[in-house]
């Protein structure tokens, strides 16, 4: 398990550069739009396109890492007054909840890319299905990420995130 554990944190550090590269080149291609527009008066095609492809990729491996590290949007009210048994079911139930989700996003993402890949977008030369690309991508590592998490709890190991902490610290 701890080889494993390690293996995905190196896997979430990967993807969290690599999101912040898709930050980085989004910003880029759209100063570089934007400077070519105004200064050169001549648009380039393919940044908006580029830009947005960037958008993909970011922010759906920023959200499979933040999802392994407990950031994720969750409805904590009832979890504050339950106790510490309590949590932990309904914090898998959520995980199980989140995984399920990353699959279909995976599954149906794959779908969308095969149904589009024929088609070649005219921006910028790459097939459409590029573009759903990163839903099949950050939907497995969704469902990767929050099955781990499940796995650390049932072995008792400590989990990263955000969780609350034990009902005997809450002010």
């Amino acid at each position: 398990m701890f080889i494993l554990a390690k293996w995905l944190g190196r896997l979430a550090t990967a993807t969290l550069w690599l999101s912040g590269i898709g930050l980085v080149l989004m910003t880029a291609f759209t100063a570089y739009q934007v400077w070519a527009r105004y200064v050169m008066n001549d648009s380039p095609s393919w940044t908006e396109p580029a830009s947005v492809l960037m958008m993909g990729w970011f922010i759906l491996l920023g959200a499979a890492v933040g999802v392994r590290q407990g950031y994720h949007l969750g409805f904590d009210i009832l979890l504050i007054v339950l106790p510490v048994p309590a949590r932990k079911v309904l914090m898998t139930v959520s995980d199980l909840a989140v995984a399920a989700f990353g699959a279909g996003m995976s599954w149906y993402g794959l779908m969308l890319a095969q149904g589009t890949w024929a088609s070649i977008s005219p921006a910028i030369g790459i097939p459409v299905g590029v573009s759903y690309v990163p839903l099949v991508v950050g939907g497995a590592l969704i469902a990767l990420f929050s099955l781990e998490r499940m796995a650390r709890r049932f072995a008792g190991l400590e989990i990263s995130d955000a969780e609350l902490p034990p009902l005997d610290q809450v002010a």
